[in-house]
């Protein structure tokens, strides 16, 4: 199993930024994804869920009205638009799939949102 994420960078607080998780080695369209993410000092957090075929999601309190989650099962890939950014956004952010009892994960995307 592989992520390769991709599309984070930096950012004024009120911006927006679309990470990308591209995906490889199981079977995709079979399997919800999540979205994690571990601020500096922080344990790692879960931010969103899709379900295998897009049709259910799932977001933690602090990023719900301002993150989407999104797939295409065509392409293996997972998008994360985020907005309305804030400095406590700030984080690597990680691509996670639980696949045959382990959790997969991939080398992450680092988001920093600073004025």
């Amino acid at each position: 199993v592989q992520f390769a994420e991709s599309g984070g960078g930096s950012v004024e607080p009120g911006g927006s930024l679309t990470l990308s998780c591209a995906a490889s080695g199981f079977p995709f369209s079979d399997y919800g994804v999540m979205w994690y993410r571990q601020g500096p000092g922080k344990e790692r957090e879960f931010v969103a869920f899709i379900s295998s075929d897009g049709g259910g999601s799932g977001y933690a309190d602090s990023v719900k009205g301002r993150f989407i989650i999104s797939r295409d099962n065509a392409k293996n890939m997972v998008y994360l638009r985020m907005n309305s950014l804030k400095a406590e956004d700030t984080a690597v952010y990680f691509c996670n799939v639980r696949y045959r009892l382990s959790d997969w994960w991939g080398q992450g995307t680092q988001v920093t949102v600073s004025s």
